[in-house]
């Protein structure tokens, strides 16, 4: 399954269930309780959406330093993560939602 985000100012985003699923999560639109399959984040929503994305991904690299400076601590193989970090993943979608902040438009998305 795929999330589409969608603009009257932006060209449409994809992004794979898992992935669009994360993003929603992070600016906190979608739970395991709630899920989101359809809805909006209107432009009054957008600051807080970009400042969570934005903790996020520095909570992602602060975690990440820290497992290789424990690893290197302990002369252990540094960890593997994901070939595709939270910061590239949600570029797009940062974009967009600033994009669609400054035009004062909402975002949609489905399934």
């Amino acid at each position: 399954m795929l999330y589409k985000f969608k603009s009257k100012v932006t060209g449409d985003l994809i992004m794979l269930q898992a992935n669009g699923q994360r993003m929603l999560e992070i600016i906190g639109k979608h739970s395991a309780a709630e899920p989101s399959i359809k809805g909006i984040l209107l432009p009054e929503h957008m600051p807080h959406a970009l400042e969570a994305l934005q903790k996020a991904v520095q909570l992602e690299e602060a975690q990440q330093q820290a497992a290789v400076a424990k690893a290197l601590a302990e002369h252990l193989p540094p960890p593997r993560f994901e070939p595709v970090s939270l910061r590239q993943r949600s570029v797009p979608f940062i974009d967009m939602i600033k994009e669609c902040l400054k035009a004062e438009v909402a975002i949609t998305w489905g399934v």
